[in-house]
């Protein structure tokens, strides 16, 4: 499960990281201002930085102007799966008007365009334009309705504004299945995919596709974390692989992969026309939920009858073997080993048979498995290890193995065999490991001991011990301990005043970690509302001073009864004021909210270490 939270998550990080992907120049439209004059307006998209913006050069045109690079799409975008946040991250969309004057009328060519950035060059190919006399100026307003009435641009910002409605062309979920027909234990690759126009700012998984009749082996892509652009029915798409599976059905049929649901977020955007220029800002679209195709496959059952030593294998393998060491003695380890390659179900093939002679001792055999993927199968190897220790001297055999596999491409079973080998085993050192025809007695039993075993006759009764009388009042005290602290908090909590005065500051304390979160989102409203509502509260619970009753006469006179110093009561009225002025005037408050912020939560932690007066407390 955490494999495929990790490709969910590294796919949808790479989504939401920029407004658009790639780094891209492209020419977005244009107007005549009369007199000759006309306007030319690029868009840079994929980029953290403007560049430096080269204006294409036009044969009977001058240059008049050059606008400076205008930020469009500059946002910060949050990526939120199962409500935890996973990446942080912003981007911008940059804009360049060049404004030029014919010095004739007709065909002009336009030249190339071009923006250094990071030390590259992106270019935007020339084109050919008309310039007359009669033409009217096209305003910034006109150049966006025919932006508009294009149809959805993933990297065009102003082709996603938030009047359209996300359709389920231009955001879907697809289930691919590399093949549609394969035999039993015959690899299929399945791909959960994400297409989409629109940067994603929130996507949540809420049923996963179940791949109920098969063996699933999950890969991470080649391009995992990196959208592309993929034509998907004529239209271009941003995909991100969300899950890549390679599956081996386990029986035959028709298996379907059921469809998966998810909440997802889009990114719109709100435009802003100026006189010369507009901008598109991020704005967040509707919650939208929406389900996958369902896929299936077909399994065709492997043939009748199935061969004697067929265990399940399926694939193209080859097969090898060997005997380590070389000179073999009694009672000393020696390995065969039996090595599988090739590609198909590698990992789940079984330990092939083998027939050694009686007078071995053999264990079963351990394997190694070494596979990665290879296009829509894995590929690798697999080797079995099975250890024996000969136990007599002399000349023997070990008989001929086969493994039997199914092979998808030619259809057919086929058999490879392994060789019998004729082993020479020489004396060695050591003891038999079993009984044995040469053994004179069992070795693989201790003898009895015999003789003086220091066996002791005194003993201490239990009753006698002081550890004993000791454990017996061990839970008397506790019970009488947890009696003591239960009838406490019993009357500590039958005390309103008390319990108050105890949770102000945690009351406070959460208060303040939410005004924390709006000051990170920029939202000055909500955090001095926010503030003003910690300082309040806590003062209510505090002081035992009902919300409706506080005022700022009372509150100066209740801390300096509670024992509180003329600076810290002047501070905290201060803070208040300071809050009220910049929720209602935050133009005129001349106040940033950190510091705000670090003076609230100072002011509360000096209170806490105030003592209420004995008079007071009386």
């Amino acid at each position: 499960m955490r494999l495929i939270k990790h490709i969910f998550y590294i796919a949808l990080i790479a989504l939401v990281a920029t407004p658009a992907w790639g780094q891209k120049l492209q020419y977005m439209g244009g107007g005549s201002m009369g007199d000759g004059k006309f306007q030319l307006v690029y868009q840079l998209s994929g980029v953290s930085s403007p560049g430096t913006f080269n204006a294409p050069a036009i044969e009977g045109a001058k240059k008049l102007f050059q606008s400076g690079a205008q930020a469009i799409g500059s946002s910060s975008s949050t990526t939120i799966v199962n409500g935890k946040v996973i990446e942080h991250s912003s981007g911008s969309v940059y804009r360049y008007t060049v404004t030029y004057k014919a010095d004739k009328e007709g065909r002009l060519a336009v030249g190339k365009a071009s923006v250094s950035v990071g030390g590259k060059q992106v270019s935007a190919p020339g084109f050919q334009m008309t310039v007359g006399k009669a033409e009217q100026r096209q305003s910034p307003q006109s150049i966006l309705n025919q932006m508009r009435g294009r149809g959805v641009d993933a990297e065009d910002p102003f082709s996603q504004t938030e009047e359209k409605e996300v359709t389920a062309n231009d955001l879907f979920v697809k289930i691919e299945m590399s093949k549609s027909r394969v035999y039993e234990q015959q690899a299929v690759v399945c791909t959960v995919k994400l297409y989409t126009k629109f940067p994603i700012k929130e996507f949540m998984p809420l049923q996963q596709p179940e791949y109920t009749g098969f063996l699933i082996e999950d890969i991470t892509p080649k391009m995992a974390g990196s959208p592309r652009v993929e034509n998907y029915h004529g239209q271009n798409y941003y995909t991100a692989i969300l899950r890549k599976s390679i599956l081996y059905p386990q029986k035959s049929g028709t298996l379907t992969i059921n469809s998966g649901e998810f909440d997802v977020i889009p990114v719109q955007r709100r435009v802003y026309v100026g006189l010369n220029s507009a901008i598109a800002v991020p704005v967040d679209g509707d919650k939208l939920r929406i389900k996958s195709n369902a896929a299936s496959v077909n399994i065709t059952p492997l043939p009748s009858p199935r061969p004697a030593g067929f265990t399940g294998a399926v694939g193209e393998f080859s097969i090898k073997d060997a005997i380590t060491p070389a000179q073999l003695k009694t009672y000393a380890t020696a390995n065969y080993t039996v090595t599988v390659t090739g590609s198909g179900n590698i990992k789940y093939i079984k330990a092939p048979s083998i027939d050694f002679p009686k007078e071995f001792d053999t264990f079963d055999a351990q394997n190694d498995i070494k596979t990665s993927q290879d296009g829509d199968d894995v590929s690798g190897n697999i080797t079995f290890t099975y250890q024996f220790i000969p136990q007599q001297v002399g000349e023997f055999s070990i008989g001929e193995g086969e493994f039997v596999y199914f092979n998808p491409t030619t259809e057919k079973y086929e058999t490879l065999t392994l060789p019998s080998h004729r082993l020479h085993i020489a004396q060695g050192s050591g003891q038999p490991t079993k009984a044995n025809p040469d053994s004179k007695r069992m070795t693989d039993i201790h003898p009895v001991h015999s003789g003086d075993m220091n066996l002791s006759k005194t003993h201490t009764l239990l009753l006698d011990t002081l550890g004993y009388w000791m454990l017996l009042l061990v839970p008397f005290f506790a019970f009488v301990a947890i009696l003591i602290y239960y009838r406490k908090l019993v009357k500590e909590r039958a005390n309103v005043q008390l319990m108050r005065v105890k949770r102000a500051s945690k009351v406070a304390q959460r208060r303040l970690k939410q005004a924390k979160t709006y000051m990170a989102a920029g939202n000055s409203g909500a955090f001095y509302a926010e503030v003003l509502t910690a300082s309040w509260g806590y003062l209510s619970d505090k002081l035992g001073i009902p919300v409706s009753e506080l005022s700022k006469e009372n509150i100066d006179a209740e801390l300096e009864s509670y024992g509180v110093d003329a600076a810290l009561r002047s501070r905290m009225l201060s803070l208040l004021e300071k809050c009220e002025f910049a929720q209602y005037a935050p133009e005129l408050s001349g106040t940033d909210m950190q510091s705000i912020f670090n003076e609230a939560a100072s002011v509360m932690d000096n209170l806490e270490n105030v003592k209420r007066k004995k008079t007071e407390a009386k």
